[in-house]
This record gives C-alpha cells, sequence and structure tokens, in this order.
C-alpha cells in the first residue's frame, strides 16, 4: 500500500458552485479553507442559470409578498419560518454579492443617487423582484466569485478532485473528519483532513435522461451523506424545467423562465396557445403546471416538442435582454425575434435533499450542506423560480456564521486513514458502466418522470436494485474512475427518490401520480432515515 498524499485545512468544501465559494470568502477571512471541484470550476449548476436571483429591492413589494407567493407555488410544504429566513436574509446576502463585484443590470439611480437595479418576474412571483445580469446571472456570479477566491491567501482551489466518501469519528455520535478524494489529474485517491466539511455538491438531475443540467450534477453530496448516516428529505419533487431548447445540437440548453416574464407565449405545432386551457396565470404559472401541461399536449398529439414565441415582441428589446440565448439560438439558425424556439421539458432542480437546520447543520457534527444538495424547508413541493440561488447565498452566510463561531472549541482530527487500493485491478469493462448509466437515466426518465404510477415506481426500483449489485462489484474490484463514481451515487440517489415517491399517497406539486390524483388535506415532508430503510429491508 502506497503512501497518500494527505491535506490539511480548517474547512472543507466539496462543491465549487454559488454556496460553495460564498461559504469559502466567509470563513477564509480567518480560516484555512479548501474548496474541491469535480470538473473546471465553472462546470456547475450556478454557471448556466440564466434568471436571476430574486430578493425585495422594490419598494412597491414586500418580505411578506416574497414569503406568501414562495409558499404558493411550495403547494403547502415549504416550511414557513425557513422560508420567513430566507426571504428577509435576501436583499443583505445580495448586497454582499453587488459589493462583490457581480454585475447586476442597472436601470438608472434612486433619488439619494444608488443604483437602481433592473427587476423582472418570473413564474409564481407577485411582483418584479428577480435582480439578473442580462440572461447570463449565473456566469456573472460563478466569474465574480471565482475571481474574489483566487485572490484569497487563505482558499486552496483543487480542481478536477472529486470527494469519494465522508470520513467520520466514532459510531453512534458521529463527528466529521474529512474526505477521502480522487484526484482525476493524477488518477489516485488522497485524504483531506478537515474540522469541518461543507457539502456544496448541488443536485442529481443527471439521473434523468434529459437534463438542463451539467454532467456533474450527479447527486455525490446526497450519497455521501446518506452512505455516512444522514437523513435524506422530498426527494421525490424533482423540478422539471419547461421551457429546454429541442435540438439535436443543444441538449442542454436552457430557455429562462425569464422570457415568458416578458411576454413569450406557448404554442402547439398549430401556432395556438394551451396554457390559458390549464391555469388563470397562463404562461406564468408555477413550473409544476406548466411542464405538465407541456407534457400532456405532446403526448395527447404526438409531438416531439411545443413551442416557445416571443416573436411579437420588439426585436431590439428581445435581443438586448436575451444576448446570450439570441446568440446561441441564430448559432443554431433559429431567430427568435421572428419564430418559435421549440422546447420540451427536462430535469432542472432537486427540490429536496440532506435535512439540516438553519444553520446548514446535518445529523453529523461539523458535516453542512448548502444549496441544491440540502433540504431546508424552502422549496416544499415545488421551488419558486430565481429562490434557489438566494437559499445558496444565505444559508452560505448562515453556516459560515456558525462555523466561525465554533471553530476555536473544535479539535483537528487525528491522521486519517489510507485509502486501501491494494487489492483491486483496472477495469477492461469500461463499456459496461456506460451501458449501466444509459439504462438507469433511461427508466428513471420513463417510471420517476413527470408522470408517475405506483407500477412505475416499482419497475424502476427493481431495476435499481439490480444495478446496485452490479455496481458494488465493480466498486469491490476495480479501480476508481469518473464515470464508476458518478453511477455508483446517481443509482444511490434514483433509489432514495423512488422510496421517497413511493411513500406519498397523493399529487402534490412537482409529484404527480395517476394512482392518487388528489392532493391530501395535510401533508408532511417525506423523511428517510438510513438506520429505519435499512431495518426495513432486513425485515423483508
Amino acid at each position: 500500500m502506497t503512501t497518500q498524499r494527505e491535506h490539511l485545512c480548517d474547512v472543507l468544501v466539496i462543491g465549487s458552485g454559488a454556496a460553495g465559494l460564498s461559504l469559502a470568502l466567509h470563513v477564509a477571512s480567518q480560516y484555512k479553507v479548501i474548496v474541491l471541484s469535480k470538473g473546471p470550476c465553472k462546470e456547475g449548476a450556478t454557471f448556466y442559470a440564466q434568471g436571476g436571483i430574486a430578493a425585495v429591492f422594490d419598494e412597491t413589494d414586500s418580505v411578506e409578498s416574497h414569503v406568501d407567493d414562495t409558499m404558493i407555488a411550495g403547494a403547502g410544504l415549504c416550511e414557513r419560518d425557513t422560508v420567513q429566513f430566507i426571504a428577509e436574509n435576501a436583499k443583505e446576502c445580495v448586497q454582499w454579492l453587488i459589493d462583490g463585484g457581480v454585475p447586476f443590470d442597472r436601470d438608472g439611480q434612486d433619488n439619494a443617487g444608488k443604483p437602481r437595479y433592473h427587476l423582472t418576474k418570473e413564474g409564481g412571483h407577485s411582483h418584479r423582484r428577480i435582480l439578473h445580469a442580462a440572461d447570463a446571472t449565473g456566469q456573472a456570479m460563478q466569474r465574480t466569485l471565482l475571481d474574489n477566491v483566487r485572490d484569497h491567501d487563505n482558499i486552496t482551489l483543487l480542481e478536477r478532485h472529486n470527494a469519494l466518501d465522508l470520513i467520520t469519528l466514532g459510531r453512534q455520535d458521529k463527528q466529521i473528519a474529512g474526505a477521502y478524494v480522487w484526484n482525476r489529474n493524477e488518477e489516485h485517491v488522497e485524504t483531506v483532513r478537515a474540522k469541518y466539511v461543507v457539502l456544496a455538491t448541488g443536485g442529481a438531475s443527471k439521473v434523468y435522461q434529459y437534463t438542463s443540467n451539467p454532467d456533474v450534477s450527479s447527486g455525490d453530496g446526497i450519497a455521501m451523506a446518506w452512505r455516512a448516516g444522514c437523513r435524506v428529505a422530498n426527494l421525490e419533487f424533482n423540478q422539471f424545467h419547461p421551457t429546454c431548447l429541442y435540438h439535436p445540437d443543444a441538449r442542454n440548453f436552457l430557455l429562462t423562465e425569464a422570457l415568458r416574464g416578458e411576454g413569450a407565449y406557448l404554442r402547439r405545432p398549430d401556432g395556438s396557445r394551451f396554457m390559458p386551457d390549464f391555469d388563470a396565470r397562463e404562461e406564468l404559472a408555477p413550473r409544476d403546471i406548466v411542464a405538465r401541461a407541456i407534457d400532456y399536449e405532446m403526448k395527447r398529439l404526438g409531438a416531439d416538442c411545443m413551442y416557445l414565441d416571443i416573436s411579437h415582441k420588439d426585436a431590439a428589446f428581445v435581443r438586448s435582454h436575451f444576448p446570450m440565448i439570441d446568440e446561441k439560438l441564430r448559432g443554431l439558425g433559429i431567430d427568435m425575434t421572428k419564430e418559435p424556439i421549440p422546447i420540451v421539458p427536462a430535469a432542472h432542480y432537486t427540490c429536496g435533499g440532506v435535512v439540516v437546520d438553519k444553520k446548514g447543520r446535518t445529523d453529523i457534527h461539523g458535516l453542512y450542506a448548502i444549496g441544491e444538495v440540502s433540504y431546508t424547508g424552502l422549496h416544499g413541493a415545488n421551488r419558486m423560480a430565481s429562490n434557489s440561488l438566494l437559499e445558496c447565498v444565505v444559508y452560505a452566510k448562515s453556516a459560515a456564521e456558525h462555523i466561525m463561531d465554533t471553530i476555536a472549541h473544535v479539535e483537528a482530527p487525528p491522521r486519517l486513514p489510507a485509502w486501501d487500493e491494494s487489492q483491486v485491478n483496472c477495469s477492461d469493462e469500461e463499456v459496461v458502466i456506460q451501458h449501466n448509466w444509459h439504462e438507469l437515466r433511461l427508466f428513471m426518465w420513463d417510471y420517476m418522470g413527470i408522470v408517475r404510477t405506483d407500477k412505475r415506481l416499482e419497475r424502476a426500483l427493481r431495476r435499481i436494485n439490480m444495478l446496485k449489485q452490479e455496481i458494488h462489484e465493480y466498486y469491490s474490484y476495480f479501480r476508481v474512475s469518473n464515470n464508476l463514481l458518478e453511477l455508483r451515487n446517481l443509482v444511490q440517489v434514483a433509489e432514495l427518490m423512488v422510496h421517497c415517491a413511493m411513500r406519498r399517497k397523493e399529487s402534490r406539486g412537482l409529484h404527480y401520480t395517476l394512482d392518487y390524483p388528489d392532493m391530501l388535506p395535510e401533508s408532511k415532508p417525506t423523511i428517510l432515515d438510513p438506520a429505519e430503510l435499512m431495518k426495513a429491508k432486513d425485515t423483508h
């Protein structure tokens, strides 16, 4: 067994999107931080976020209105105290981004000579409260945060480093000690020892065949936390963005909800509008309603796609407000100022995740989870547009404050056990991993997609159990690879999603089942506990 490299820091942040980089910047004022990025730092969901970040900046708007809109969108499952906490802290946290250099679009000055920010409106919001940087808000945030991180002496950024598993001490009252890390540059396993570990790994939409997310969204943090003993919640609520571009050369390209906020219509192939038939809010209904309407019309008509049309708006207005989308579409031969855009729904956001409190703490001492990887109670049964980036920065600040308040009393963990690769071989069957990968994403789309049934969920679970066995054999006998790690995590998260869906005997928000089409009068979050699920399996 060879000697392994061990890194030492105060705080290990796993993930390099808005949540992870924001927390790193807060903590690094006093402590040493290592940030792991699975790929290049820009390759995360933050970078591809188009719409913006929600906060009350308009004097005609209010925190109470933001809370009420979020509660309505969440279909009765949001935790009001969490929604209140985030909405109340929104303006301060967005101002922190502005002070850090994020170039949100401006709209002149107020009477005191301070910048006034251009605010747009998206589905579910009753006011214009979305700050944005044209139609590439995520890019602007990611680049600014990354520049600030790279300028900081207390932050070490390790790109192309995958976290394999968390390392904990103790059996019952677990304490985090660090993580095993796959160095993809040198293809070997290293350890990182830390007083605190923060999961900021994003969601798990790559479990589906069609997704707006980048390739890194493979549920790593949820799977690692579950294996370490953390509870997860509400993983049946997978948000499908209604409008992803339908084009063979751009499978993951999202068309922001702000297009509908600025007046775009959804049309059938014959040009007729259909959203007025489904909801009084028409194109600005919450995403679950819009996605189901599109799915319904596609299946009813046997159509490959529906269409998003903003060609009735002034061409100069469209190009100035959506320059990145306009450029992308023109490169594909589509002029959105003159013709409708072909669209389909695609998996977009994981509303559930690792259970945390308002300080981002999980069930394991010293382990935090922030951003899309977590379940805070904000999103309920359906995330409202532009609340996700907001959740990232509010919880980054909250978790960072708790870490800095308590870290002085935490001892550095002892030297960690090395990763044992002495009994493994190089796999000559990498193609099998690719086949398993494709099979998983296809049956999750078919059986755990926009519309579900008990029979579909049972089929999905049977297939997942078969895949888990195959992957366990691979993981035991062959050396680590990026594809194997992601497949292992995605199959684990797929199992948790299906278990959550099977427990919810109603249709609510993003979870729609033909067997239980109505909402129950009262409902609670679906919480899975590793110990309880293991006991139930042993009983069967």
